[in-house]
């Protein structure tokens, strides 16, 4: 049986091991995804028949959470939506957008699902694997960053910001850019993929051309088994929680962009002097481009 979880990250177990579930198991999950609150109040029956399988699945589903029986599960899944409810998340996450809702039902909802996502983000990051980051490329020489769709956008988010604070890097979407860039890496460089799925095929070849060079490899993604994690020497992980319109790929991206964030602090943090020399030069270069600027001289 798999470590039990703890009680208030079921719903986050759920989530990660979802890519793990097929057939039954993993209607058993959408369906707990979907409706947690609904999920928290059903008997096993009533939870199987809304899933259209069995209690002898449910009961499945619960061991491979870690938890004996579904007692525990129901349990675990109150405890957390009731804490949900406590700290103002009024909208039930799991609900979905409907076509003829209103714009702020569905502001609420986007509010809500963002919310929850930091939330679990928070709990989920380990700070220390942040500062063995943060360390490696405070010290790197060089810093590529690798990433496909949206993912390229987070990333290409990282790298505007190290660059503005003096940290050569540099964001790569081609693969074979990408890859031509990974084979130039040594030891002491760092090589950075944003992946949600951690399964984006571009970005396992860009990070694994690094690492056999001898960069030190972060992977930023929600799944710790995914491939990317295996590869890499460090690993961010993020939470997510899809709406409608916006499934898990989509809604990853807010929490990428706290992790890479705090991220990048750190390393100001550890550059202080260098950093905020750089900040103030390019600071300095685009202000005459601001609006008022030249009416004003």
């Amino acid at each position: 049986m798999d470590t039990p979880v703890a009680v208030d990250g079921v719903l986050l177990a759920v989530r990660g091991k979802l890519p793990e579930f097929t057939g039954a198991l993993k209607r058993v999950a959408e369906q707990v995804l979907t409706d947690p609150a609904g999920a928290s109040r059903a008997t096993i029956v009533e939870l199987a028949e809304r899933s259209g399988t069995s209690p002898a699945t449910v009961t499945r589903f619960c061991r491979a959470l870690g938890f004996e029986g579904y007692a525990e599960l129901r349990l675990g899944i109150a405890a957390e939506t009731g804490r949900a409810r406590a700290a103002g998340w009024t909208v039930d996450i799991g609900r979905e957008i409907e076509p003829g809702d209103p714009l702020e039902k569905v502001l609420q909802q986007i509010m809500a699902a963002d919310t929850r996502a930091m939330h679990d983000t928070a709990g989920l990051l380990d700070l220390g694997e942040v500062e063995r980051a943060a360390d490696a490329i405070a010290g790197a020489s060089r810093v590529n960053i690798f990433g496909a769709s949206g993912s390229a956008l987070v990333g290409e988010e990282m790298q505007f910001s190290l660059h503005r604070i003096g940290v050569a890097a540099w964001a790569w979407t081609d693969v074979h850019n990408g890859l031509a860039s990974a084979a130039l890496l040594r030891p002491g460089d760092v090589a950075l993929g944003v992946s949600h799925s951690g399964q984006t095929r571009e970005t396992i070849e860009m990070l694994a051309e690094a690492g056999s060079h001898g960069a030190t490899t972060v992977a930023l993604t929600s799944f710790p088994r995914s491939p990317l994690a295996e590869l890499s020497d460090i690993v961010l992980l993020t939470a997510t929680q899809a709406t409608t319109f916006r499934p898990d790929a989509l809604s990853a991206r807010h929490p990428q962009l706290v992790v890479l964030d705090l991220l990048y602090i750190a390393v100001a943090q550890r550059t202080h002097d260098r950093a905020h020399a750089a900040f103030q030069r390019t600071a300095q270069a685009v202000d005459g481009h601001k609006a008022g600027k030249e009416a004003a001289r």
